[in-house]
């Protein structure tokens, strides 16, 4: 017994040596940043301007993490909830007007789910967005 305890670090000697001399096979990706593939798939963007509210989006996206809700007239909101997202690419493909985009942007960690359901808000009408001065009408008695 105590013969095979002597053994052991004269074996481990070496591969310790020889790691002594190698790169490590970790990165230091804190400090210095991953660059991705071209074709990574990483957190949707929806361009609400071009948005026609077809919702193919949410009839093909596999988790339901997608909602498509008319604020206005030819006027969507979009809703993506990050936490259900697997990030698939499907919504961006089959969005007619392109307008969902997918992001290079991997690093969602949260330490609350409320923050990764994220809210694309439509743009204004055009009245409002020509005459961004003039608020909202208001009665005259106060």
């Amino acid at each position: 017994m105590a013969r095979t305890l002597w053994r052991r670090p004269g074996r481990m000697v070496p591969s310790l040596l020889r790691s002594l001399f190698r790169h490590p096979a970790t990165t230091r990706y804190p400090f210095v940043k991953w660059v991705m593939p071209a074709d990574f798939r990483a957190r949707p963007v929806v361009h609400t301007e071009n948005c026609i509210g077809c919702k193919m989006c949410v009839r093909n996206c596999p988790s339901g993490a997608i909602e498509i809700e008319p604020v206005g007239e030819k006027r969507f909101e979009a809703r993506i909830d990050l936490g259900r997202c697997v990030y698939c690419g499907r919504c961006a493909e089959v969005c007619p007007k392109k307008t969902i985009e997918l992001t290079k942007d991997f690093e969602l960690a949260a330490l609350d789910r409320k923050t990764l359901k994220v809210v694309y808000d439509a743009p204004p009408p055009p009245a409002a967005a020509a005459n961004p001065e003039a608020g909202p009408e208001r009665d005259a008695g106060g």
